[in-house]
């Protein structure tokens, strides 16, 4: 039996009535967890204990990018609605300092007080403050829990969404709703059933009522544009008496106790605001599901309501036709007509979210602080990130692809993927940076393990056709220039492969320094490749590794040297969505499939989306990206990640000790695993000290487009 300490708040309280005992269960992590879902209803937070470390646990630093996130900025805003005309600076005003980013917000009471959630200690958690107040409260929360989610106040009641309680099947998101005591015991009571999958609470003007957008217990089908959930409504004193009132729905949002806004996407393609009216209790009304009433028009997207309480108005963020930013604007739902808000005082910014004061007077959002106002105004070149196991080290990287130099005091990355990227050396406390090539396109360093002067890259457009060119180089240049004040380094750029052999990317050196591996489409296929790590491909210095008509990638050489690990869907070549972990030895022999998502022959494995495969130091472990956590938020009120189920996970090379890293609303990748070393976390050079200028650039969702008729 293999031991796995699971980030499960059941397995941690069991853990706790058995004297913190571990918890034993079978190879793999799928096939034997809890089977009773009325375990530990409650739990009390005033003697709940971080969960025990294992002499098993993986150790080191894992080093990665969450896409766009580190440009985000926001803050939390709001307006007074009575003060007109609502123009310049001095309309809006900033409630939270700039630390971190802070973000969906609710009004906790009319004294101007808000319930937010905010990055600063690692990971999405739950804070309130008001003007006036010099530092954020944290209120509580669950200890293990690596996400929190839209929190509300409510007649002394927090309730919020986490993740700190796995489900026992894959593919399932772990978000659910929550609810704990201001004063008191301030026990932690689930609201969603056991196998439920909750987003977007509301609460009704009472507090008699709870709107969610679930997802009900079915597993994530892989949709992200728009979530497949229903709005679901239940009582404050019986969350297990669920009530559906409309099918596909999300981002409720009461007026009263008998009127609730949502969002979807319509037919037409416009995301619009819906409505749905019933009697004041719910529950005593028999014709559940209805059809709800379009109350937006046509012609902008609306996402994200936010009713006021006067039943005439309701915010919204909107994206509209010929505009580039999403904005916040009341539509006055008698009239018809839209007010515009936020591009009155902020035109060339996002606004995100809306709320409403409970006497409709004041109106809140999140954006981007701007440059000129107090708080972080750089970005860290590395960030420490909260991580559920003891002995290992998160750090998230302003860049893409980190490598580290062989002694660890240096990470090379790619700060973009487009022209305005390149490659760039940052030392491994964050205090300093420089730049190697600059102007062109390049993606996936890999620094050499013997030579400390040499690194690995692909120079082209990341992603394309096995034809486009892509050619793997190798990077060298004076490392005493790492000691000096110069902020770019003169290197030597030599291609390996020839420039006629198309697509070649993802180079990753063996621990001797003489071999490459990397995928190559040449073929006509992508497969993987070894190459001479100084000659390249020109003295006949390649050969094959894999061959057939799938996609092999992303491929890692182990610090042993004795295999090499890979993305591929060999296994479904039809299925260009599916990717699993493949190992290989580098004479090509002794290929197999490693199983993350469940036991071999599942249909679990088959719908695997795993990319970004790195072994751990030791090479006993992998770090890799992969889907089979869903998604944690409702994506269309985030800014454009590709795949925001994409969160990182740690796995033996026998499939055991399958631990989730990460939990957020974001697409994570590109890891990188080092032993520690040179890295001391208390050192890290953060705030303003270090980083570059904070300019909240950052996309939309890409798939979002104001292109109809």
């Amino acid at each position: 039996m293999k031991m796995i300490r699971q980030a499960n708040l059941r397995h941690l309280l069991r853990k706790q009535v058995n004297n913190r005992r571990p918890v034993y269960l079978s190879s793999h992590p799928f096939t034997s967890l809890l089977g009773s879902r009325r375990l530990f209803k409650a739990v009390n937070l005033d003697t709940l204990t971080p969960t025990m470390p294992s002499s098993m646990d993986p150790k080191g630093i894992v080093v990665f990018t969450s896409v766009g996130r580190s440009q985000y900025g926001f803050d939390i805003f709001t307006v007074n609605l009575n003060q007109t005309p609502i123009t310049g600076s001095n309309s809006e005003h900033r409630l939270t300092d700039g630390i971190s980013i802070n973000y969906n917000a609710q009004f906790a009471d009319e004294e101007q007080s808000i319930v937010f959630i905010s990055e600063r200690s690692g990971c999405p958690r739950i804070y309130l403050t008001r003007r006036g107040l010099s530092k954020p409260e944290q209120l509580p929360s669950v200890p293990d829990s690596l996400f929190h989610d839209r929190p509300i106040i409510k007649s002394h009641h927090l309730y919020f969404i986490s993740a700190h309680e796995q489900p026992d099947k894959p593919f399932q998101s772990w978000s659910a709703l929550y609810s704990t005591e201001l004063h008191g015991k301030r026990k932690i009571i689930r609201l969603s059933p056991y196998g439920v999958v909750d987003y977007s609470p509301a609460i009704s003007k009472s507090g008699t009522f709870v709107a969610i957008a679930s997802y009900g217990s079915r597993p994530w089908e892989g949709d992200f544009h728009e979530l497949k959930t229903d709005i679901v409504v239940f009582p404050t004193s019986d969350p297990n008496n669920r009530l559906v009132v409309c099918k596909r729905g999300g981002w409720p949002t009461w007026s009263g106790d008998s009127t609730i806004f949502f969002h979807r996407q319509t037919d037409d393609g416009w995301w619009s605001i819906f409505r749905v009216q019933f009697p004041e209790n719910p529950l005593e009304f028999s014709e559940f599901p209805v059809l709800p009433l379009r109350i937006t028009p046509p012609g902008l997207h609306c996402f994200s309501p936010a009713a006021f309480n006067d039943g005439k108005r309701i915010a919204v963020a909107t994206r509209r036709r010929g505009k580039c930013y999403r904005h916040i604007e009341i539509f006055d739902l008698e009239r018809k007509v839209f007010h515009p808000v936020t591009e009155l005082l902020n035109p060339a910014f996002h606004h995100y979210n809306p709320f409403v004061s409970s006497d409709s007077e004041s109106l809140g959002y999140h954006r981007f602080s701007g440059k000129s106002i107090e708080g972080e105004s750089r970005v860290p070149h590395l960030e420490p990130v909260a991580s559920p196991i003891k002995d290992l080290g998160m750090l998230r990287i302003n860049g893409s692809f980190p490598s580290f130099s062989p002694d660890g005091s240096f990470l090379a990355l790619n700060p973009a993927l487009d022209e305005n990227g390149g490659i760039k050396v940052v030392k491994s406390d964050g205090s300093k940076r420089w730049t190697l090539i600059k102007g062109r396109v390049a993606f996936c360093n890999s620094w050499s393990p013997t030579e400390k002067y040499v690194i690995y890259s692909s120079l082209g457009p990341i992603f394309e056709s096995t034809k486009t060119t892509v050619q793997i180089a190798r990077v060298t240049f004076e490392p005493s220039y790492l000691n000096s004040d110069l902020q770019e380094i003169p290197c030597d750029v030599k291609i390996l492969t020839r420039e006629d052999t198309g697509n070649n990317a993802f180079p990753s050196c063996s621990p001797d320094g003489k071999s490459l591996v990397f995928r190559s489409g040449r073929s006509g296929h992508k497969n993987l490749y070894i190459l001479d790590a100084v000659d390249g491909e020109f003295n006949d210095g390649i050969r094959k590794l894999t061959d057939g008509p799938w996609i092999d990638t992303m491929p890692c050489w182990s610090p042993n040297g004795d295999l090499i690990a890979f993305s591929s869907n060999m296994h479904n070549p039809n299925n260009v969505d599916a990717f699993s972990i493949y190992v290989i030895k580098p004479d090509g022999s002794d290929l197999r499939r490693i199983y993350a998502a469940g036991p071999k022959g599942s249909n679990d494995v088959d719908i695997e989306r795993i990319n970004h495969v790195c072994f751990s130091p030791n090479g006993e472990w992998l770090v890799f990206a992969a889907n089979i956590g869903g998604v944690m938020a409702e994506p269309v009120s985030f800014p454009n990640q590709f795949q925001p189920y994409g969160d990182l996970y740690v796995m033996r090379l026998d499939w055991s000790g399958l631990r989730r890293l990460t939990c957020d609303g974001y697409e994570n990748g590109t890891p990188t695993w080092h032993f520690g070393g040179e890295l001391d976390m208390r050192r890290l050079c953060l705030g303003n000290d270090a980083g570059v200028e904070l300019t909240g650039e950052f996309d939309e969702p890409l798939w979002i487009t104001c292109d109809f008729n």
